[in-house]
Formats: structure tokens, C-alpha cells, sequence
């Protein structure tokens, strides 16, 4: 795709070259390391372990709310400048001049973040390495967690470039992407509310706490997946046609 690298390269230089990525790193994984060191000192002093609740699934399962409200922050926070700081300081223009499809433009800009955030969850992978020292870890758990939580950030950052291409302040798009995805968060709360049905089934499928549950203990669902890769999709796909009206505007 013409001017895809390019556009990857450039977005990515720019994340990290600004103090925005390495802020929200220190601050990540400050909270991070406490929530992990809080779950290690809970296990450390428990007599019996269940095979389906150790450290790792505690982790990133619903034992460890923090890391759930961290990825409702840390997404918008990534995605904000995407589009919105293009159009408050013009430099949108000479891109949108380019030879460049517009669709190059989203996925170049979606991927440097997407990337982004997978850089900022790697350091974490020293605690299963902590973990295996101490005892048996399962590597098909550490793996689909990890994989729970790609599909989920690609959701929420696909959600957040949208947002950030709909407005010119960044401010404004890291509160809608916030409240967007607070939203759906609220909404999947609701399985633990209604009764089993309709409704239920719906807040379930878009639950992010069995999201995780489930991918915490190796379960991998498609359907789960199928979801989260249609939310990347429909957020890219509008993101796009935005990006692509602006050149007839």
C-alpha cells in the first residue's frame, strides 16, 4: 500500500519521540508493578492455590480491576493525537495532498499506536518469568492473556482513532473515546444485573471483565474475537471515509 511505511514510520517516531509515550510508560508500569507486587504478596501468603486461580489468572483476570480501568485510559491516551493534532496544526494538508489513499493514512496511524501499546505491555512479560521460578505457570495461559488483551487494545484504540479524527482537540477526543468506552464497559456490567435472556446475553458478549475472565484462564472464544476484530474494522472503516471526505471538503 503506497505511503503505508512511510506514514508508520512517522507516527511511530512521533510517539516516542514526544514525552507523551514515555509518561504514560512510567506511569503504566509504576501501576502495573504495584498491582502485580499486591497479587504476588495475596498468593504468598495463601495456604491452597485452585488450579483455575493463581497469580497469572488473578492478574489479568477480574481479580485485578486495576488493570481493566488502566486499558479504559491508557487506549484514548495513545490514540488522542492521531488525527486531532493534524487538523489543529495544519499538517494534515500536505498529507492529504499526497499520493496517499486515505485508508493508508488510518492503518499507518492506527498501527504505529497499536504498536505502541503493545511495547508498553512487553516489560510485563517478566512477571509470568518471575512466576515459573516460584512455580508451575501455564504457558497456553500467559499466551491467551496476553492475547485478551491485544484484542481489546485493538478495539479500544481502533474506537479511539475514530473519535480523534472527528474532532481537532485532543483534549475532546481523549473524553469521547473515554466516555465511548466507559460506555461499553457500563453496558457489560449489565450481565451481572439482568436476568438470563436476551439483555443478558448481550452485556455478557460485550463484557469486558469475562473477556478477561475467560482469556485468563486459557479459554479462548471466537466469538469474543470475532468481536473485538469487527469493532477494529467498523472504527477503521468510518475513520477513513472521514479521512477521505475531508479531501472533497
Amino acid at each position: 500500500m503506497t505511503g503505508f511505511w512511510a506514514i508508520y514510520r512517522r507516527e511511530l517516531w512521533a510517539l516516542w519521540v514526544t514525552p507523551v509515550a514515555w509518561i504514560l510508560l512510567t506511569t503504566f508500569l509504576l501501576l502495573q508493578g504495584g498491582v502485580f507486587y499486591s497479587i504476588v504478596l495475596h498468593f504468598s501468603g495463601a495456604t491452597e492455590l485452585s488450579f483455575d486461580n493463581g497469580p497469572i489468572e488473578s492478574y489479568f483476570g477480574q481479580g485485578s480491576i486495576f488493570l481493566l480501568m488502566t486499558l479504559l485510559l491508557m487506549c484514548p491516551a495513545l490514540s488522542m493525537r492521531s488525527f486531532a493534532e493534524e487538523q489543529r496544526s495544519g499538517t494534515i494538508e500536505p498529507l492529504l495532498t499526497a499520493p496517499v489513499r486515505a485508508s493508508a493514512i488510518v492503518l499507518g496511524k492506527y498501527l504505529a499506536t497499536f504498536t505502541t501499546y503493545l511495547l508498553m505491555w512487553s516489560p510485563t512479560l517478566v512477571y509470568p518469568v518471575i512466576l515459573r521460578e516460584t512455580g508451575v505457570v501455564d504457558p497456553w495461559v500467559v499466551a491467551s492473556s496476553y492475547l485478551g488483551l491485544s484484542l481489546l487494545g485493538a478495539a479500544y484504540l481502533a474506537i479511539g482513532t475514530l473519535m480523534s479524527a472527528l474532532t481537532q482537540s485532543q483534549l475532546a477526543a481523549l473524553m469521547l473515546s473515554v466516555l465511548l468506552q466507559f460506555g461499553i464497559f457500563v453496558l457489560g456490567v449489565g450481565e451481572f444485573i439482568f436476568e438470563p435472556g436476551p439483555l443478558h446475553a448481550i452485556c455478557s458478549h460485550v463484557s469486558m471483565l469475562s473477556h478477561m475472565e475467560e482469556f485468563s484462564k486459557g479459554i479462548v472464544d471466537l466469538r469474543r474475537v470475532v468481536f473485538d476484530l469487527s469493532l477494529v474494522v467498523l472504527a477503521l472503516f468510518v475513520t477513513t471515509e472521514v479521512v477521505d471526505s475531508w479531501r472533497w471538503s
